[in-house]
């Protein structure tokens, strides 16, 4: 009996210590800041770089405004608010994991602009300005897509119309977000490079680190239940699409080496609703810049059309 209690603890302490690492490495935020240009270190970026130091420093220069809401948590979240006009529709950008909407949303922010819609990018939580130190690749990230969809009624009145945006971990999130009970000021979501599930992503990267999936799916399952308090297997996109009520467009790049591209071909899951373009030779987050007029033209129509009035 001695023997087996023995066993039985230090099961539960390898467990726990794994868990903790786990949770360390994948979920574990320590907040610093990368609106810096140097974010864009790889050499992946060479062929682009004179264009996203253009806009990256076009958006780091256009003055903005301060924003903040309580999390339903208890976090303080933070945004930027960039006005464009009184009474525009208003986009509101969610940025990728461990990154920043300045980084994230360089290209789509001159895009947004130049549609004459007003723009508020969120420092997401874990992030930024934002409280928190668990990053829940979209779990809980979801509920406060829907606290700024709110917010953003309250603060531009009953009339506004939003449109969500998100890149990466923000695509997903707001794709996610399409489950839940979303103000009908919300007309459309925009997802680039968005991973199918939280699971899905984490085990990609853990086969990338060489690491068995299956080994270490269990110590993630703790990582995030014990030290972080939310289960990754709580949503993922595909659900959440099945229930969305707003159109929604998917972008892809079909060499995206961080989220393979087909883990957003979620169009099955609601077809009348979901429409995907794909993106040849672009890698994560590449899209916008390896064919900016398409990538501008299928936005542009999209967003057009889901502001339009309905008949």
């Amino acid at each position: 009996m001695t023997v087996f209690l023995f066993l039985l603890c230090a099961i539960a302490a390898i467990l726990l210590m794994g868990g903790y690492y786990t949770y360390r490495i994948a979920f574990y935020s320590p907040k610093k800041g990368r609106d810096k240009i140097s974010t864009f270190a790889s050499h992946k970026y060479d062929p682009y770089r004179k264009e996203i130091n253009r806009l990256f420093c076009q958006l780091s220069d256009r003055p903005y405004e301060e924003v903040s809401i309580e999390s339903f948590d208890g976090l303080t979240l933070f945004g930027r608010y960039y006005h464009v006009k009184d009474g525009a529709p208003l986009d509101i950008g969610f940025h990728g994991y461990r990154s920043s909407a300045l980084t994230d949303f360089a290209g789509g922010s001159e895009l947004s602009i130049s549609m004459g819609h007003n723009l508020l990018l969120i420092d997401e939580r874990a992030h930024g300005r934002s409280e928190g130190r668990t990053i829940t690749f979209g779990i809980q990230e979801r509920w406060d897509v829907e606290s700024w969809a709110r917010f953003a009624v309250e603060r531009f009145g009953a009339d506004v119309q939003i449109i969500l945006y998100g890149v990466s971990m923000g695509a997903a999130t707001v794709l996610m977000a399409a489950g839940l009970d979303l103000p009908e000021n919300v007309k459309g979501i925009i997802a680039d490079c968005p991973y199918s599930s939280p699971g899905d992503i984490i085990r990609k990267v853990a086969r990338d680190m060489h690491m068995p999936d299956r080994l270490a799916w269990p110590f993630v399952k703790i990582g995030g239940r014990v030290y972080g308090g939310f289960d990754v297997d709580e949503m993922d996109a595909a659900r959440a699409v099945k229930q969305a009520t707003v159109p929604i467009l998917i972008i892809h790049g079909e060499s995206d080496s961080f989220v393979p591209c087909e883990m957003s071909d979620i169009v099955s899951e609601n077809p009348a609703l979901v429409m995907r373009y794909t993106f040849p030779g672009a890698d994560h987050g590449f899209s916008y810049l390896v064919d900016t007029p398409r990538y501008k033209k299928i936005v542009t129509e999209f967003a057009e059309k889901a502001l339009a009035p309905k008949a």
